[in-house]
């Protein structure tokens, strides 16, 4: 058939993209012949390439229009309260193939030559959809600005260097800071072979953090970019150090101060007693300005978390996570679980240790969980997933010398693992969720808000004094 643009032309091609603005896929394509195994999660691309752009879709190391130089992806949006769209997960590019990567070059690699020119096309999700009607909002070619391929580049090499030194298996989001390599595939069965190793590694791809993809939609929406700092003011600084080494130079300087040293070291005014303290110190220092956000952590969705030491080097407390909803969790694997979302996130860690009743500043130290680790922690989430699914979250109930029912439960403490364990993680008992399957001991079809948390004793072994 005679296509409606020209696929060798550029500019044929987003042109004809751009008609799609405002539009849904059952009105641009011919859904006659679209099958309705078709129209799951997953799919939208691929109706998109084959019923309106007329190709099959494929998985080529060339881009979509190999004469244009163009590659295609589409990704979902979310719509805000304040009607600003973000992205509403990852952008997943090519698939990693580690026995051909590992002879590469990042200037003519694969992801390159895939990747260097996206026409990207983004749609508003909307629970109950067809995912023929999703409404088609932003669509727009883009390239990576010069600071950010600095960037990429170095997280390619990351991923790179973990492939051949054997340990594709071990691979993690939290490696790198905007180029991922998440896991693709149907299941976590879903293994390729890698050159260096003979344990099999899961099927991963090339993506852009969730947090990445935001900025490319402000970029393109040309929203405001006001509410940002850099730490990277341009192409220069971003080839000779990487984020971290800016970072980590710019807080020792002030090692071994305590807060008022620092404070007035910074000649800065900042509200001691305020949730936001610390926050806002780590901007101080860094060099932002304490009412924007730091540009480099939000593509990179960096977490920071600031931890108060004893003169034992343990933290005071252990690490809470976002409270988990007992209705999800017996839903999810483990391979899609917020829990292990999270973990492979890189945090930021800013230790204080108290010394004669005063915090100063011992170090800080980029971190993101090791595989090993990693194993670990999913004993704890499936333990905990059991229990629930089972009903059985409370193991015998006391009473105290005041009268007062202590509850106590089987799910996992600290001696079920050195890494993690749940525990409570609300306001008061009533503080509760709904649970998926009523709980045999005390008849309720509700409980307590728990977590997830990082045991002290592991933060201080495995983060702190390595």
């Amino acid at each position: 058939m005679k296509l409606p643009y020209n696929p060798e032309d550029k500019k044929s091609i987003i042109d004809f993209a751009k008609l799609l603005k405002n539009k849904s896929l059952r009105e641009v394509c011919d859904i006659t012949a679209i099958k309705n195994d078709r129209k799951g999660k997953g799919h939208f691309g691929q109706i998109l390439e084959e019923f309106y752009f007329h190709y099959k879709p494929n998985s080529d190391a060339e881009p979509d229009f190999p004469i244009a130089k163009l590659e295609l992806k589409s990704s979902p949006l979310k719509k805000l309260k304040n009607n600003e769209y973000r992205s509403k997960e990852r952008l997943v590019l090519n698939i990693i193939n580690y026995i051909n990567v590992v002879n590469q070059q990042f200037e003519n690699s694969d992801f390159i030559k895939k990747n260097a020119s996206i026409l990207l096309i983004f749609y508003l999700h909307q629970a109950g959809y067809d995912i023929l009607d999703y409404l088609i909002k932003i669509v727009d070619e883009w390239s990576f600005p010069s600071t950010d391929l600095e960037i990429i580049k170095k997280d390619w090499e990351t991923i790179n260097k973990k492939i051949a030194d054997g340990k594709a298996h071990e691979l993690s989001e939290g490696d790198t800071f905007y180029l991922g390599a998440c896991t693709k595939g149907a299941n976590s069965l879903s293994v390729r072979k890698q050159p260096f190793s003979e344990i099999p590694a899961k099927q991963r791809a090339y993506s852009f953090k969730q947090g990445y993809v935001n900025h490319i939609i402000a970029s393109i929406a040309n929203e405001s970019k006001e509410i940002y700092g850099k730490l990277i003011p341009n192409v220069q600084v971003a080839k000779k150090q990487t984020i971290k080494e800016i970072v980590i130079s710019k807080f020792k300087p002030f090692y071994g101060k305590t807060e008022e040293e620092i404070i007035k070291s910074l000649k800065i005014k900042i509200n001691t007693k305020a949730k936001s303290f610390y926050a806002n110190l780590t901007k101080a220092i860094l060099g932002i300005e304490l009412e924007k956000e730091i540009e480099e952590f939000e593509k990179a969705e960096i977490i920071v978390k600031t931890v108060r030491l004893k003169e034992n080097d343990l933290p005071k407390e252990d690490i809470s996570f976002p409270n988990f909803k007992y209705e999800e969790i017996v839903n999810e694997d483990w391979e899609e679980s917020d829990f292990k979302d999270i973990l492979e996130h890189k945090f930021l860690f800013v230790f204080f240790k108290f010394e004669n009743k005063k915090l100063v500043l011992k170090k800080v130290k980029f971190w993101n969980m090791p595989y090993l680790d990693l194993l670990e922690a999913e004993k704890v989430w499936a333990k905990t997933k059991e229990i629930v699914t089972k009903g059985e979250i409370v193991k015998e109930i006391k009473t105290n010398k005041n009268g007062k029912e202590i509850r106590f439960t089987n799910f996992p403490s600290k001696k079920f693992s050195s890494v993690s364990h749940v525990r409570p993680h609300a306001k008061d008992a009533s503080d509760t969720f709904e649970l998926p399957k009523k709980d045999k001991l005390t008849k309720q079809n509700e409980y307590t808000k728990h977590c997830f948390w990082l045991n002290n004793t592991y933060v201080k072994n495995e983060i702190y004094l390595k």
